[in-house]
């Protein structure tokens, strides 16, 4: 059904223009129109007949599109294609190639992007060191499938305060990310489980509304795009291997099998349950490409404190040692580590579990001497007891 070609939405006029792209598609948008203008194109009377909404709302749906909700007009972009049966032997193996084990989670994934479009999803992780791996093609097939509701972020927009270009999309897509800062990661983290968000623009009120998106990171960076903590359950981490063979026209294949595949979406049984808040459980995205980052994650003064103490163990011959809280910090200072009794305190209880004496008692002081070297004294005090065995399976492979 051809729609109007002009609305009101509250007291504002829109026109709906088709934007070509460069693919040959159309992108519908909404431009602002002036009153007058509609006046001087089409007379005065066609003003009145122009439909009405009370404002605007974002409900997405892919299988029954509605495009009025009580009065309010839906934005959320409604796709072109329609479900056909048909082949979709490229669209698998392409599955196969990003997904590999976990397979029948990433056609899940897909399935409830389509079908359940509202529900939480993990943030994706596509990683890789090497290049032609199919990271880029799998976005841009997902812009294909989903149009307008998937959006391209850099690291820049995505940390600026305005997010009104992306914070109504269903899938925000983030290609060569790299998050140095933590409060990106924590922003990322909150978004990713939220079911509101502020929404900014520049010159205009903030306002709420309901949030849905899901989150794709892309890196070649596999060790450290991103800061996460060993308890981080909201990251699904996929190293991708390098593409055996590198088809040219592999997209557009891709393409003309949409129909179909959204068809095979919308008629599969998922092979999941619904267990968790982001559907999967943190078991079922364990990879070891996530552990990879969590183990790369641990920050300097954690290293450097497991390093000192793993290099006293092994010069007097010893199994475990015992440190307080001020020997860590007099220790770490001689190393230039900045660090203060609060993240040594949260280190040694909430990270590495270990309690400290109920009682001051006597033990042996790690010292760093003036020239560098460690030493022995005694001392007392409500010491930690930290294990060597504990330190090399935590840290062998940051220390190597």
């Amino acid at each position: 059904m051809k729609k109007t070609a002009y609305i009101r939405v509250g007291t504002s006029y829109y026109k709906i223009v088709a934007m070509p792209t460069i693919a040959g598609n159309f992108n519908e948008l909404l431009s602002p129109w002036n009153i007058e203008t509609l006046r001087q194109d089409h007379g005065k009377g066609f003003v009145g007949s122009i439909k009405k909404y009370e404002g605007f709302t974002c409900i997405p749906s892919h299988r029954d599109f509605k495009q009025v909700h009580h009065g309010f007009y839906n934005t959320y972009a409604p796709l072109s294609y329609s479900p056909k049966p048909g082949g979709i032997d490229h669209s698998l193996q392409f599955l196969k190639h990003i997904f590999a084990d976990q397979y029948e989670l990433g056609r899940d994934y897909l399935q409830l992007l389509y079908t359940k479009p509202i529900q939480m999803l993990p943030i994706l992780c596509l990683v890789s060191k090497e290049r032609v791996t199919g990271k880029t093609t799998f976005l841009k097939w997902l812009k294909a499938i989903f149009e307008s509701n998937l959006t391209y972020l850099t690291n820049d927009s995505f940390s600026s305060q305005f997010n009104a270009d992306w914070t109504n999309k269903l899938l925000i897509c983030i290609d060569e990310v790299l998050f140095n800062r933590e409060e990106l990661t924590e922003r990322i983290k909150y978004l990713s489980t939220t079911d509101f968000n502020k929404l900014e623009a520049k010159g205009k009120d903030k306002r709420e509304m309901e949030f849905f998106g899901k989150f794709i990171l892309c890196s070649n960076n596999e060790d450290n795009f991103i800061k996460i903590d060993s308890e981080e359950t909201r990251f699904w981490v996929l190293k991708v291997p390098t593409l055996k063979n590198e088809a040219t026209h592999f997209l557009e294949h891709l393409k003309t099998e949409i129909p179909a595949f959204i068809n095979y979406l919308q008629q599969r049984e998922l092979a999941t349950t619904h267990k968790t808040r982001m559907w999967f459980s943190p078991e079922q995205l364990r990879t070891d490409a996530l552990e990879n980052l969590m183990q790369n994650n641990r920050n300097r003064v954690e290293k450097e404190l497991a390093s000192v103490m793993l290099d006293a163990m092994e010069t007097f011959e010893l199994e475990e040692v015992a440190i307080c809280l001020i020997d860590a910090l007099q220790i770490l200072n001689r190393t230039r580590v900045k660090t203060d009794l609060t993240q040594l305190r949260k280190i040694l209880k909430k990270d590495w579990n270990l309690s400290n004496q109920d009682n001051s008692l006597k033990y042996q002081k790690i010292i760093m001497w003036q020239e560098g070297g460690l030493g022995m004294i005694d001392a007392k005090g409500r010491y930690y007891t930290v294990k060597k065995s504990f330190l090399l399976q935590q840290f062998q492979e940051d220390l190597n």
